[in-house]
């Protein structure tokens, strides 16, 4: 039996594409409206496994997903970072010349201004996501408007690319964490990044001497991320991406960190994805 993974968005989705290359195999996908129901679909062992966009390296970090993962106790098992492409597609047999309208994901219509801008004529239509207005223009066979969408999509849909690559910037890179309810049964020896989560006391020097610590066992801080702690004003939650060479630096800096702050939990160790 094949494993069911979790994605926000439909098939055709940058999240769908997401699972299809890291899985590399013959997955099932359910198809999730919100971030909220991809989580409930794991907790309900309605899916086994989950992608799910952690950040942006334009738009910063979908910080609301590291607390849905901590919240509902799940583990981090692995991480993807995929170049967002978008690419503007139509009905097979239609010309640019004769489309009136772009339907799209804000984001999307945003990322390819300067592409767009060289047709004013086009009318600009925000929706819901990039996936479902391609296979909105294949189910009803609409001319006259295009999308914008995967690459995966146009396939998909039996869409046709008439501007392939139309984002302004070229380097944007979104980062995705795969999700799973139990723990990652990696060897040691293949792990060498985690995520962890930790509070600290309001009392000068805290975080720099976490800093230090990681400094000092070789851990090559990644990322670190602040969130308010709603139940007791101005004290905040730290999340931190660690990256090291040797499982045995990490361990050795878990330990006294445990120590050292309050609440501290490992939400994945996994293999750093990053070429």
């Amino acid at each position: 039996m094949k494993d069911k993974v979790a994605i926000q968005g439909i098939k055709g989705s940058f999240h769908h594409q997401v699972a299809l290359e890291y899985f590399q195999e013959n997955i099932a996908i359910d198809e999730c409206l919100s971030f909220e129901a991809v989580i409930d679909s794991v907790l309900n062992n309605h899916s086994q496994l989950a992608v799910m966009a952690i950040e942006n390296s334009i738009a910063g970090s979908i910080i609301p997903n590291y607390a849905l993962i901590d919240k509902n106790n799940l583990h981090i098992i692995g991480e993807y970072y995929l170049d967002i492409i978008q690419n503007l597609m139509v009905l097979n047999g239609q010309q640019l010349s004769e489309i009136s309208e772009v339907h799209s994901h804000p984001m999307a219509l945003l990322q390819c201004m300067d592409f767009l801008k060289k047709y004013p004529q086009i009318k600009l239509v925000e929706d819901k996501d990039t996936a479902e207005t391609a296979r909105r223009i294949h189910q009803n066979q609409t001319k006259g408007i295009a999308a914008i969408a995967s690459k995966v999509a146009a396939e998909m849909y039996d869409l046709t690319i008439i501007a392939p690559e139309i984002q302004t910037v070229n380097n944007n890179t979104t980062r995705f964490f795969i999700v799973s309810r139990e723990e990652n049964t990696l060897s040691k020896e293949h792990i060498n990044k985690a995520s962890i989560k930790f509070e600290l006391d309001d009392t000068p020097g805290s975080l720099a001497t976490v800093l230090n610590v990681m400094t000092n066992c070789k851990l090559n801080l990644t990322k670190i991320q602040s969130l308010p702690i709603i139940e007791t004003p101005f004290q905040y939650s730290f999340f931190v991406d660690v990256v090291f060479e040797k499982y045995k630096h990490y361990e050795k800096a878990k330990k006294i960190l445990e120590l050292m702050t309050n609440h501290f939990k490992v939400l994945g160790e996994y293999s750093n994805n990053k070429q």
